[in-house]
């Protein structure tokens, strides 16, 4: 149950059935799981590098050049390829004050044009990426900082991040499409 707007609940689970989507569902909840593991490991990473360059820029007077940068990276590549498993659950940031004043019926049409709209926008970006991930890709773009590293690395994690998040909604609306409003 999902507490809403005046202690209002909706019979929507606040965590996705990996059985809703069949097989593609199941290897799409497969995916972010691991994708969750890698994310998580890519955040404690950047926290480390950012303490190791603030300590060093602090106590040894080194330049950290590459440390802001690889951080970025790391954090980029979290959110973006994280998004589809917090898409499965429900869980970016919503407003559901009208929810609990709405009948189930009628939440089960808001939601789903709500993902229609969702995925229209992540489908537009994700291609979007592809095109700049290619281009990146084929004119060879480095980063313009002294390190330098290549740009397809952050935009091949956007690009498939945002891929991602797009298959989960396309998921969730085909799921919505089958299953009967209460």
């Amino acid at each position: 149950m999902v507490h809403v707007f005046e202690g209002a609940e909706t019979a929507e689970p606040a965590v996705a059935d990996s059985r809703a989507g069949g097989p593609v569902g199941r290897l799409l909840a497969g995916v972010n799981a691991v994708i969750v593991a890698l994310s998580s490991v890519a955040l404690v990473v950047a926290a480390l590098v950012l303490t190791y360059s603030v300590a060093s820029r602090y106590f040894l007077h080194l330049s950290t050049d590459w440390q802001d940068e690889l951080s970025v990276f790391l954090i980029v590549g979290a959110v973006f390829m994280s998004a589809a498993s917090i898409q499965a659950r429900r869980g970016h940031v919503g407003i559901e004050a009208i929810v609990g004043l709405l009948s189930p019926r009628v939440n089960h049409w808001r939601q789903f044009a709500v993902d229609v709209v969702s995925f229209l926008f992540c489908a537009f970006f994700s291609w979007k990426s592809w095109l700049l991930l290619e281009e990146a890709w084929v004119e060879n773009f480095h980063s313009e900082s002294t390190w330098g590293p290549p740009l397809w690395i952050p935009y091949s994690l956007m690009t498939f991040g945002m891929t991602l998040l797009s298959l989960q909604i396309l998921l969730q609306i085909a799921t919505a499409l089958t299953r009967r409003p209460l």
